[in-house]
């Protein structure tokens, strides 16, 4: 005989749910705007000289050495304006700037300043000018002044929340699963069970619907741990994730704001330039951010993306054809709603004499300016909000300008 508990039990682990708060995972109906807002945590430290290079600059070639992309040849640069340009890798990415949905941050920096990923990733998510001094997300701080605090209208693509997304107000998390479904003679059997147990009958429909919500997004799905490591290789397959959060966010019933990790930056060892393994790791992430594009179908034209990473990388390669910890890097907005095709970047040049310490690219742009534009602009959070709520102490740092269409 199979009790409630053990039947549940099982039924939660056959669905293989990455549950944090199930029961109102998807409770999304009174979501108060119609714009969406993704952000993307470059977790590692993306070489932004590699991402962006600035190959107009007179010093890159010589500075860069064996890590220079090239204007020519079977790997060259996406050009966007003479002075900078993308990497060979994205190719996705080029077409949205050719469209004007991508504007490119350069020499962009959190307030940090050391080299430590754990300090830089807590910034960065915290939004406070000194490591640990907060202990919630500067988009958790924001989900109330957007009006979704009440809600639940943010949604983490990942097991639990980051950093960026813990606070007060109600947020959900959803995994693609990795488990085998229980067939339909097996739910029917549990439904029978929990028919007259009310809070145990409402637990199982909430986790099937989120299921099935979830199934609806994911088309292409491994189903065995296995699988998904096979799938990935070692650069990770972003477009289950990145695809299934855009057919979520796409749903009118949906969320309005999500996060996504993609990891893997950290290139101390054989970078790469044109081809390798940074190549291959942008490649992965510009494929991924065209399948968001695709899954959220006519949503993009509401949708802003904000993608960020803790910190640069060396200006000039280390002994084993990589970079180290750097200070500041490039940062990217795209969508639909963006009013792109722009590099901002108050440009210094590469030369030792203006970088940090002689070796980092000089930040020249608080990656709050970048966040609080966004945030004011498009998911219209009050400039007192801003300041004061959801950047504690940043009054001083004016939020990016002209990156929507009025």
């Amino acid at each position: 005989m199979l009790n409630r508990r053990s039947i549940l039990r099982t039924a939660f682990a056959a669905s293989a749910l990455s549950v944090w708060d199930a029961p109102v995972r998807f409770a999304f109906a009174n979501v108060a705007t119609d714009r969406r807002l993704v952000v993307v945590i470059l977790r590692g430290a993306l070489d932004g000289l590699a991402a962006v290079p600035p190959y107009g600059d007179p010093d890159y070639k010589s500075m860069r050495g064996t890590l220079a992309l090239d204007t020519t040849g079977t790997n060259a640069l996406h050009d966007l304006d003479g002075h900078f340009g993308l990497h060979p890798s994205f190719v996705n990415m080029k077409a949205m700037w050719d469209a004007k949905e991508l504007v490119v941050f350069h020499n962009i920096a959190s307030p940090y300043r050391e080299r430590s990923h754990f300090d830089a990733q807590n910034m960065l998510e915290a939004g406070g000018i000194s490591p640990h001094a907060l202990n919630d997300g500067w988009l958790n701080r924001a989900l109330g002044p957007m009006g979704l605090g009440e809600g639940g209208g943010a949604l983490a693509i990942a097991v639990s929340p980051p950093l960026m997304l813990l606070g007060k107000a109600k947020v959900s998390s959803w995994m693609p699963s990795v488990m085998p479904q229980p067939d339909a003679e097996f739910l029917a059997r549990v439904r029978a069970v929990y028919a007259s147990d009310p809070v145990l009958r409402a637990s199982l429909e909430s986790a099937l619907d989120t299921e099935s919500k979830a199934d609806s997004a994911m088309d292409d799905r491994p189903q065995t741990p296995l699988q998904m490591q096979q799938r990935a290789g070692s650069y990770g397959n972003l477009v289950p994730l990145f695809s299934g959060a855009g057919k979520l966010l796409a749903r009118e019933d949906g969320p309005r704001v999500a996060v996504l990790d993609a990891s893997g930056w950290d290139t101390h060892v054989n970078e790469g330039a044109g081809d390798g393994q940074l190549a291959r790791r942008l490649r992965a992430l510009d494929t991924a951010l065209d399948a968001l594009k695709t899954a959220l179908g006519p949503a993009w034209k509401k949708t802003a993306v904000v993608m960020a990473t803790e910190f640069g990388r060396t200006v000039a390669p280390n002994g084993n054809g990589g970079t180290d910890h750097g200070t500041a890097s490039a940062a990217y907005l795209l969508g639909g709603a963006v009013h792109g095709g722009v590099v901002k970047a108050e440009w210094v040049g590469l030369r030792p004499a203006v970088l940090v310490d002689g070796r980092d690219l000089p930040p020249r742009t608080d990656m709050r300016a970048l966040f609080k534009g966004v945030l004011g602009d498009h998911m219209r959070v009050a400039r007192r909000d801003l300041d004061g709520t959801v950047f504690p102490d940043s009054a001083g740092v004016a939020p990016a300008g002209s990156l929507f269409a009025a």
